[in-house]
Formats: structure tokens, sequence, C-alpha cells
């Protein structure tokens, strides 16, 4: 549970009930609040992007019929939450608030200024909290087995070409620059060089290439990851196999462009061992598997619900 409100300047809350769930009203506060859940920034642009606002509003109302159809599910289960955990997320939500008029302010404008009634919702969200996990976080997990059943099936997804792990330094001038302004890059970029030679780390190579280069990598230490052969220069292929890890380029003009680089290794064409990507295929196939598992939810505990929206 979130301490954001549905409160925001400029935006009018009746309570008006939107959408009646086995005869539970949820009201217009409860709809704008998930919305601003799904896009927080509106709250700190006065509202939602005209284009997208009926769509964040779509997926808001099918979000906030999903968790009072799993609250009812979860009540009918008959569900508890103990006082202890009740205690500690109360404690851990009022850290939420910079201070107590924060909070008080919340209270009045949220809860009715009711503490009893900020409990309840806590306590709502932790039963929705505790069927999910029931229902689909205990099922979700992925061993490594089934990991490594989907690397084999899908062998050829792991496969690749000759990749190169660079850290780039460019000089990049203006479009249709004229003869001085091209002149300068190119001492700008022979100042590089020369400063990049000097360079013995990748640390130092990347703190310099954070204060000297114009491409879009500088922000990352200049560092572009591993690059497939096919998707780079054939200029700068030529020049990288000729270098050992952890040395520099020579300075290399493509086109009006000026580019070094630090090759931090050569991996040859071949298959991504399994131990380099069983953390992320377990990752993408829990993500796919949970997925599944509350859409199946959602259609189950939908079927002979009575959702009437209004």
């Amino acid at each position: 549970m979130s301490a954001h409100g549905a409160s925001a300047p400029g935006v009018r809350i009746s309570d008006k009930p939107v959408v009646r769930v086995n005869g539970t009203a949820l009201t217009d506060r409860d709809l704008l609040r998930e919305m601003y859940a799904i896009f927080p920034y509106a709250q700190q642009h006065n509202g939602f992007p005209r284009e997208l606002e009926p769509e964040i509003r779509r997926g808001a109302l099918e979000m906030i019929i999903f968790d009072e159809l799993v609250y009812q599910e979860a009540k009918r289960r008959h569900v508890t939450i103990s006082p202890g955990r009740l205690a500690r997320a109360e404690a851990e939500f009022r850290k939420q608030f910079p201070n107590q008029d924060v909070y008080e302010q919340f209270l009045r404008v949220e809860a009715n200024g009711s503490r009893q009634v900020l409990r309840e919702r806590i306590r709502r969200s932790l039963l929705i909290e505790a069927l999910l996990r029931t229902a689909v976080d205990s099922k979700s997990a992925v061993s490594v087995a089934e990991a490594k059943a989907y690397y084999e099936k899908n062998s050829k997804s792991f496969e690749h070409g000759d990749r190169f792990s660079l850290q780039t330094i460019s000089i990049i001038p203006p479009p249709n620059a004229s003869a001085e302004i091209q002149k300068e890059a190119r001492k700008r970029a022979e100042d590089a060089f020369r400063r990049a030679k000097a360079t013995r780390s990748y640390q130092e190579f990347g703190l310099l290439a954070e204060k000297i280069s114009d491409d879009d990598w500088r922000v990352n230490m200049g560092d572009r990851k591993q690059v497939e052969r096919a998707q780079l220069p054939p200029p700068l292929v030529a020049a990288a196999l000729k270098l050992k890890p952890g040395e520099v380029s020579d300075l290399l003009q493509l086109g009006p462009n000026y580019t070094l680089f630090r090759l931090n290794a050569y991996i040859p064409a071949g298959k991504t061992d399994f131990n380099a990507v069983k953390a992320q295929i377990q990752s993408d196939l829990q993500k796919a598997r949970t997925n599944a598992l509350r859409s199946e939810l959602h259609k189950r505990l939908r079927k002979n619900a009575k959702v009437e929206v209004l």
C-alpha cells in the first residue's frame, strides 16, 4: 500500500461509485489512486497526457476490479493477518511520511481522519498480497532444471557471432561544420587520443570518456558492453582484431567523426554458456508464468462475479 493519495491540485473527487464488484462499490477516488500508481508523473505535471488517459483509466479500472475480486476471495478462504503482521505493516506505512503533519493530512483526505479506516485499508492490502502469494507467487518459481530445459530447447537463441567489449571516446563535430570547426574537432580528437593512451585501466578510460566524449555512451563511462561484430564499422573491427584486451586503439576517422576505443574483451563466435544466462532465463520465465497465473486467476474470479461499471 502506497502513501500517495488520490488527491492532487486541480483534480475533483466526489467519491462517486465508478464500479460495483459483487455489490461492493469502488469510487472515483479508488480509480484515481490506481491511475496515479500506473502513471505517477501525473501528480507532478498537473494531470495525465490526453492521448494516454483513456488507456490509463481502463488499466486502472481493471486493476481495482481485480484487487477487489482477490480481496473477496481471500475473505472467502478465511485468510487472516496476524496482529503482529498488521502492526509491522502500519509502522512501515507510517515511515513513508516525512513528518506527523503530512501523515495527519493524509488521514484527513484519504481516511476521513480515522486510523481505523486506514488500518482496514492496510489489512485489505495484506490480504490481497497473501492470496496472490498463495495463488500466484508460490507457483511461479522456475527451477534451475526448468531453465536448463528451456536453454537446451532454444539453443539457437543463445548462439552469437564475434563480439567485442568496448569503451569508446568519440569527437563529433556538428552537421555541416565549417573547415575551421572540423580543424578544431581534429585537434580535440588528437588530444583525446593522447590522453586515452595514457590511461591504464577501465576506470581511468571511463572517467576520461565521461569528461570529453561526445557519444551517447559517455554517461556510462564510454562502456558499450558487448557489441556484435556485424554492428560495428569495418575499420573499427579491423582495429579491434589487432588489439589485446586492455589496449587502446589508434585514432579512427569515420566520416566527419573521430573515435578511439579501449578493447576490454574479444568473445569469439559461439554459444553463451548456460551459467551466464541462467538467472536471466529464470527471471524471464518467472515473469511469463506470473502473468499467466494472474490472468488465469482473474478469469476464474471474474467468471461468476457480478461487475457493474457505472
